[in-house]
């Protein structure tokens, strides 16, 4: 009984950091990517969005593959975090070298000379992000979530400052892409600072490097799933980018942009616990289904209207913060949205997966999505870009159910109660954001319709919750009600 409440309440502070540390990244991102929208023109968005996949690969890293074999180890060594630490090290460093004569290629694919010199710099996420998979490992390990969320709040706070001094200075597209390589670096050395491990040396020797080769085919396809993942969220661009130009890629990138703000808010909170807490309950089938129920209910609850909610005051937000140059993101945010709605509960299925060690099935799905994605909007591409948003959202969507087919065959998970988790709170947040349009449809003026969007949505998807009687509503209720009271 000691040990399960234990865990409930590491489980509980897990997500109320997780929470904490989403939240202000995402209120820090809010305004400092309003400032960045005003100084500089989407054509420098469009530009680094061109190469973000790889930025993306490198901050992947630092949180798969080998990190996470380490995660699934009941009590790891420190000899084995010394092993993940070097390999990580000389592996980033060679990623580096082939990726900076690859830049040529980069820059002819996209027709683009200034990304020559811009690619090769934005690479150095690698190497940055090399020394952080271990540190990284050892916060996830003991659920150190306080500590996972200062070391990204400080990395946010510093880079964004830098960004948008540079930005200011008139360092246009470089602005953008140091804001990620000083995000990595920083985030990189507050995590070092916090983790009380330090690795051996590796000419002193005791480093566990057999366990690289033992725990390669279940590190690997973790690794390569990641950076699929990567190269699926980042498609659009890649493909954007060799199209239509710099220009449209800077406007969907925009969209896409705070639809990830929206979305890794909730995606992020539960990544900080779910992996440990999952993989502490493989003895106990039926209590890890019950928690990832929990789990998928949590991240309904939140997600759908949060997300839906993005959608039905996009418009007013980005004209309003951004400049109606930026119209024509609003449009692409209020489709995109959808697909952010369910993207953490997906995310919750497939770690599911990977705590019961079947990173084959983790890498195969993520794979056919890739290709899958490729495939659709290669086909409706010469349509338009809202096509190709449209069959974006419409895969992802749909590939819910793939990842909950696997789960089902692991764990029982039916159907059935998929629905049952998810549906309410999605129709729930649908049919309040529904109303709320129709009722406030003739307000012309653009802040006093934003307000009133936001202030009746969550004022009707609270009321509904309450007469509904859902548990999840008094749970988090009853969390921060304590946490307030301790204070």
């Amino acid at each position: 009984m000691k040990s399960e409440e234990s865990l409930k309440e590491k489980t509980a502070k897990g997500l109320f950091w997780g929470a904490m540390n989403n939240g202000v990244q995402q209120l820090l991102g809010f305004a400092f990517g309003i400032v960045m929208a005003r100084l500089l023109v989407p054509e420098y968005f469009g530009l680094v969005a061109m190469i973000t996949v790889f930025s993306a690969i490198a901050n992947t890293l630092q949180n798969s593959g080998f990190s996470t074999a380490l995660i699934n180890e009941k009590e790891p060594k420190d000899s084995q975090y010394s092993a993940v630490f070097w390999f990580n090290i000389a592996m980033g460093t060679a990623i580096y070298a082939v990726l900076f004569f690859c830049a040529p290629l980069i820059s002819r694919y996209y027709h683009e000379p200034r990304l020559l010199w811009l690619s090769r710099y934005a690479f150095l996420s690698f190497v940055f992000s090399s020394f952080g998979v271990a540190q990284a490992a050892f916060l996830y390990k003991n659920l150190r979530a306080k500590e996972l969320a200062k070391a990204n709040i400080v990395g946010v706070l510093v880079s964004s400052s830098v960004a948008v001094l540079m930005a200011w200075k008139g360092f246009t597209y470089w602005a953008i892409a140091t804001q990620t390589n000083l995000f990595i670096l920083i985030s990189t050395l507050m995590r070092w600072h916090y983790s009380e491990w330090r690795p051996t040396m590796f000419w002193r020797g005791g480093i566990e490097f057999h366990f690289i080769r033992r725990t390669f085919p279940f590190s690997v396809k973790i690794m390569l799933t990641g950076i699929l993942t990567q190269v699926n969220n980042n498609v659009m661009n890649i493909l954007l980018g060799r199209y239509f130009g710099s220009h449209d890629t800077g406007q969907y990138n925009q969209a896409y942009q705070w639809n990830f703000k929206g979305y890794s808010f909730v995606q992020n909170m539960l990544m900080q616990v779910d992996q440990a807490v999952l993989v502490s309950l493989n003895d106990d089938h039926e209590r890890q289904l019950t928690v990832l129920r929990k789990m998928v209910r949590f991240a309904a609850f939140i997600s759908f209207p949060l997300m839906f909610g993005v959608g039905l005051v996009a418009q007013e937000f980005i004209v309003l913060a951004l400049g109606e140059v930026w119209r024509t993101s609003a449009s692409y945010l209020q489709i995109i949205c959808v697909a952010g709605a369910v993207l953490p509960v997906s995310t919750l299925l497939s770690d599911l997966i990977v705590s019961r060690g079947r990173s084959d099935i983790f890498l195969c799905s993520t794979l056919a999505l890739g290709i899958s994605q490729i495939i659709v909007l290669l086909m409706v591409h010469p349509y338009g870009i809202r096509y190709m948003i449209i069959g974006y959202v419409c895969l992802t969507v749909a590939w819910l159910f793939v990842w909950h087919f696997f789960v089902c065959r692991l764990t029982g998970y039916k159907l059935s109660m998929l629905v049952k988790d998810t549906l309410p709170f999605a129709l729930a947040a649908l049919a309040v954001m529904t109303a709320t349009h129709f009722a406030t449809h003739g307000i012309s003026n653009m802040i006093v319709s934003l307000i009133a969007r936001i202030a009746m949505a969550a004022t009707l998807y609270y009321i509904i919750m309450k007469l509904a009687g859902a548990q999840i509503l008094d749970d988090c209720m009853k969390f921060i009600t304590q946490k307030l009271r301790k204070r």
